[in-house]
C-alpha cells in the first residue's frame, strides 16, 4: 500500500517542496493550509484541505482520516504578530497532537527553528537549554517544550537553520538579493558582518526522508543545517558576481538590538543517529537557485 503522508502547511516554501518530494516516491499526499497555494506552487495529486490550526474545531474532519505520517511545517511568514505566531505554532501543534495523539501515526515531524537557541552562543547543539524571547522563537520552543512530555508520541523536532532554494518567497535574503541582482537594481542591506548557516532545500528533503526510513528511536531534537556559517556580505557578492549585475548598498540597513553576529549549528548529532549530513555547498546551492529565478523572470 501506498504511504500516506499529511503536510500541515504544505503551500508555503517547504511544505510545497516536502509535497513536491514525496509525490516523486509516489506517496498520497495531502496538504492542510489557510488559502490555496500560489499558482507557481499548485501541485497534481495532491489533496488540499484549507483549515487553521490554531482552531481545534477546524481540524475536526481529520478525525476521518488516516495518514502514516505528519510534518508539521505550518505558520506565517510575517513573524511581527506576537499573537499570530503564539496561535499557529504553538496552539497549531498542541491541536495537532490532539487529533493525531489519538491515531496510530508512525512519526510526528515538528519543523522548529534555530530561534528556538535565542542568544546561545554557536555552535548550537540540541542539549542547549532553549532560550527564545523573540515573538517566533519563544512559540517555537514553546511548541518543543510541549511535545518533550510527550513520551507516548512519535515526535521529532528539527531545528532549522536558514532553508533557501527555488520557488522561496522575496521577503528572504538570498531571493531579495537575486531578484535585485537580475534586475540590475540598487538595494539596501546591512553591512554584512554577520555570519550565518544556510542550508539548501533539497539537504532538508533528505534529512526528513532519513527521520521516516530509519528505525530512529523517536523523542528527539535534531539540528539541521550546514554546520558552516558564512559572512553575509560574502554572500551577497557571490551572487552579484555570478548575475553580474546589481548594487549592493552596504550599511544602509542598521543591525536589529541584540542582533547574533554568529549563528549556526552542530549538526553531529544528525549525523550520528540518522547518517545524514548536508551535500550542497553555498557555491552550488545558489547557482541552482539563480538558475530558477532566470528561468522565471
Amino acid at each position: 500500500m501506498k504511504k500516506k503522508i499529511l503536510v500541515v502547511g504544505g503551500t508555503g516554501f517547504i511544505g510545497f517542496h516536502i509535497c513536491k518530494y514525496f509525490l516523486k516516491k509516489k506517496w498520497l499526499v495531502s496538504s492542510i493550509s489557510l488559502s490555496p497555494p500560489k499558482k507557481i506552487r499548485k501541485l497534481d495529486k495532491i489533496r488540499y484541505f484549507y483549515a487553521n490550526i490554531s482552531k481545534i474545531d477546524s481540524l475536526k474532519f481529520l478525525n476521518n482520516l488516516n495518514f502514516d505520517f505528519v510534518i508539521n511545517c505550518g505558520g506565517y511568514v510575517d513573524h511581527s504578530s506576537k499573537q499570530n505566531n503564539i496561535n499557529n505554532h504553538f496552539y497549531g501543534c498542541r491541536n495537532l497532537y490532539k487529533i493525531f495523539s489519538k491515531k496510530k501515526i508512525n512519526k510526528f515531524i515538528q519543523i522548529g527553528s534555530s530561534s528556538e537557541y535565542g542568544l546561545a552562543k554557536s555552535p548550537q547543539k540540541e542539549n542547549l537549554k532553549g532560550l527564545a524571547k523573540d515573538n517566533y522563537g519563544k512559540p517555537k520552543l514553546d511548541a518543543s517544550n510541549f511535545l518533550k512530555y510527550k513520551r507516548d508520541f512519535p515526535y521529532i523536532i528539527l531545528r532549522l537553520y536558514q532553508v533557501y532554494g527555488p520557488n522561496q518567497d522575496m521577503n528572504r535574503l538570498i531571493p531579495f538579493v537575486i531578484r535585485s541582482c537580475l534586475q540590475n537594481k540598487s538595494f539596501p542591506c546591512s553591512e554584512g558582518k554577520q555570519y550565518r548557516d544556510f542550508l539548501y532545500i533539497d539537504d532538508l528533503l533528505i534529512a526528513i526522508n532519513k527521520c521516516f526510513k530509519k528505525k530512529t528511536k523517536s523523542n528527539q531534537i535534531f539540528n539541521i543545517g550546514y554546520g558552516k556559517p558564512m559572512r553575509l556580505k560574502k554572500i551577497i557578492l557571490s551572487i552579484c558576481e555570478d548575475i553580474k549585475k546589481g548594487q549592493p548598498e552596504f550599511g544602509k540597513i542598521h543591525l536589529r538590538k541584540n542582533e547574533q553576529m554568529v549563528i549556526y549549528p552542530s549538526v553531529k548529532k544528525a549525523k550520528k543517529i540518522l547518517d545524514w549530513e548536508p551535500k550542497t555547498n553555498i557555491k552550488k546551492g545558489i547557482s541552482k537557485t539563480i538558475r530558477y529565478y532566470k528561468r522565471i523572470s
